[in-house]
């Protein structure tokens, strides 16, 4: 059955931006209310980090926070081009979020090793409360890309040729990412408006096989999503 999906049209990237941090900070405060956890699946690239940056300035309850990842670079671990280092310099940094219930993927011991090492923290924190995803202009979602085989029956896939570099990553399997109570896709930018046009036309994209329980809701700028109609 194909989620449906929730279409939000901002003016600007920074409009999207706020918006999406605001709605994140209203479902951890629901969470921890409801469950006293907040449990957060994070994405990397510019648009989620814009957003981390406002987020940093919000007042939280930060130590009932639970940071997971959606993919990760095979990279060192202090790589500046690794999502976790990005989230450290735009969020990290100023949440007092405890290092204990920051769960890095640890990519660098190779695509493999560390998607058997993930999988079972995945597992112990499903549902996620909310998952926050990306999208590529290749309609890649995580790294989850087009023309691409993953392993059935994980929650956490190895990738290997990757389009883009580096050629080997890690990634929450569309299982695991579907399995949320909540699910934002953020896309700014005219690069972004080929592949959310063939989403909302139907094509076979992995952003488009995201199917959350109760729906998944895009938030994009004007120059990603020229028309927000159905």
């Amino acid at each position: 059955m194909t989620a449906p999906v929730r279409w939000y049209r901002l003016d600007t990237a920074d409009r999207v931006a706020a918006e999406a941090a605001r709605r994140i900070v209203t479902q951890a405060q629901q969470a921890i209310a409801a469950r006293g956890r907040f449990r957060i699946v994070l994405a990397g690239g510019s648009t989620p980090g814009r957003c981390y940056r406002r987020l940093a300035a919000r007042d939280c309850d930060w130590a009932r926070w639970d940071v997971y990842f959606g993919d990760e670079r095979c990279l060192p671990a202090d790589h500046p081009d690794r999502n976790s280092v990005m989230v450290q310099r735009s969020l990290l940094r100023q949440a007092a979020i405890p290092d204990e219930q920051v769960h890095v993927i640890p990519a660098e011991r190779g695509p493999e090793a560390a998607a058997r090492a993930y999988e079972p923290l995945v597992r112990a924190a499903l549902p996620f409360d909310l998952v926050l995803a990306g999208v590529g202009e290749d309609g890649h979602t995580a790294s989850l890309f087009p023309g691409h085989d993953w392993p059935a029956g994980r929650l956490v896939v190895p990738v290997h040729d990757a389009p883009k570099p580096p050629p080997d990553r890690v990634s929450l399997s569309l299982a695991a990412l579907d399995d949320c109570r909540h699910m934002l896709v953020l896309a700014t930018g005219e690069g972004k408006r080929d592949a959310l046009r063939r989403w909302r036309d139907g094509a076979d994209l992995p952003v488009a096989r995201l199917a959350a329980r109760h729906g998944v809701e895009v938030l994009a700028d004007a120059a990603a999503l020229p028309d927000a109609s159905p």
